[in-house]
């Protein structure tokens, strides 16, 4: 390391220095306005004075540090050139204060945000251009986790596997705004070229690759990688790196095309979540406003109807306030058909015969029919609604053979059968048939536990 590289790297050090005595200058100037505060002019004066010599003085230590190349070249010049302007100005404003120009107070006010800007570009040369705003990103963490992939297998290794792990622990000192050694991780070529040191990765030899041999080094290494008061690899990470090295460091392969060891397969699991492809409960296409006419018609037949959801088109009706439906009334639902997802007939009078208009509904997501006299044959009219998700035959006369009926309904996901004509020896069978739709059985049972405050009433008396 030669002489002015070793005065460059003090640059951090110093830049702070003309920061804080030159706001300190500016604050000085601005109290000494008011008269009782007069005698801060001298003091303004003086701390103008070395404000003025430290920047001078950061301004070399930057300019040397900047011929190392490490940096952002845009980024770079725009700081070293404010930072100048700077200096420029903090001259200017001693002198002028020296000599009780007018124009003084107005100097010192255009170099505070010269300050702000300047100091905050060398921020983002040394810590990441968001280094401000990142900790009020609702993404924003200390340290980056890979995202869990859906399919391990089929993901892109680089992309979704390494380069994460590069963006959280590597970035900040090997990337566009920092090159530290010359290196960027952050992008294939570059990765590939290596740094000043040259490659640090042997595609098809992880073992010999520099990149491995740093980050295995003892942390209170000088060598070691990252730094030690960065945050560091995890166990996983460092094998992930290994594994993809050895497989010859593609960017374009997938998982499954990569030779696989048993260290590293559960791993790779370890990525994976699974993600349970489950429809949504509203269709997710938009639909035009059902006609006020129609909507008109059913409310003064006393049928229930509003939207499932503010700023939504979709409907869902109930007949909780009509007393006795009959098939007129079902039959006006098929003027809102397009718009009807979800229905309620529940506690309802409701025969088999009614359920006929009912299959032509095959937008509906939830019908509830609990504690009506449905039957089996009923069940039959209802094999038409291939959207439906929830269906509620609760207090019903249904059998496992009529519900068996629905079982091509792809998008079921729930049916509730408490207090059905389903027999405890059925259950094996339905389940059989619905494998990935929850049958729910009702009639839980809760335990009393000692802690539970029981009351106990005499006997009823006999007269």
């Amino acid at each position: 390391m030669n002489v002015s590289e070793l005065i460059g790297r003090f640059h951090p050090l110093l830049v702070h220095l003309p920061i804080g005595i030159l706001l300190l200058a500016a604050l000085f100037q601005l109290l000494a306005l008011k008269p009782k505060y007069a005698a801060l002019h001298a003091a303004t004066n003086i701390a103008l004075f070395w404000g003025m010599i430290s920047a001078i003085v950061s301004c070399i230590s930057g300019y040397l540090l900047s011929q190392s190349d490490d940096y952002d070249e845009e980024l770079v010049s725009t700081h070293k050139w404010l930072g100048i302007a700077t200096a420029s100005i903090s001259l200017i404003a001693y002198l002028f204060n020296r000599w009780e120009n007018e124009f003084a107070k107005w100097v010192i006010l255009l170099m505070v945000p010269l300050i702000f800007v300047t100091g905050h570009l060398g921020g983002s040369l040394t810590h990441g251009s968001d280094y401000l705003t990142k900790g009020f990103s609702k993404d924003s963490t200390s340290e980056k986790e890979i995202k869990p992939i859906a399919d391990v297998q089929e993901a892109n290794v680089y992309a979704e596997i390494i380069q994460p792990i590069f963006e959280s622990k590597c970035y900040s000192c090997h990337s566009k705004s920092k090159k530290k050694g010359k290196l960027r991780l952050d992008e294939p070529a570059f990765i590939l070229k290596g740094g000043e040191d040259g490659e640090v990765i042997k595609p098809g030899n992880a073992d010999e690759s520099d990149m491995i041999r740093r980050l295995l080094l003892p942390r209170n290494e000088e060598d070691h990688m990252p730094p030690k008061e960065k945050p560091q690899l995890k166990d996983n990470e460092i094998e992930l790196i290994h594994w993809w090295i050895a497989t010859g460091a593609t960017f374009d392969k997938k998982t499954k095309e990569l030779e696989q060891s048993e260290k590293i397969k559960p791993i790779l699991v370890s990525l994976q979540k699974e993600v349970k492809k489950v429809p949504p409960d509203l269709p997710q296409t938009m639909i035009e406003k059902a006609d006020e006419k129609a909507l008109q018609t059913l409310k003064d037949s006393g049928i229930i109807v509003f939207p499932v959801a503010r700023n939504s088109n979709y409907l869902k009706a109930n007949f909780v306030t009509v007393d006795s439906i009959t098939s007129n009334d079902i039959a006006l639902l098929l003027s809102i058909k397009k718009q009807l997802v979800w229905l309620s007939l529940g506690q309802k009078e409701i025969s088999d015969s009614l359920l006929t208009p009912i299959a032509q509904l095959t937008n509906l997501t939830r019908l509830q029919l609990d504690n009506t006299s449905i039957t089996d044959k009923g069940l039959v009219s209802l094999q038409s609604l291939v959207n439906l998700q929830y269906l509620n035959l609760v207090g019903t006369k249904v059998t496992s053979q009529g519900v068996i009926q629905l079982k091509h309904l792809s998008k079921l996901q729930a049916v509730y059968l408490y207090k059905t004509f389903i027999s405890s020896s059925q259950w094996s069978t339905l389940k059989s048939n619905f494998p990935n739709v929850t049958l729910d059985t009702g009639g839980y049972y809760v335990p009393i536990l000692e802690t539970d405050t029981t009351i106990v009433k005499p006997p009823e008396k006999k007269n």
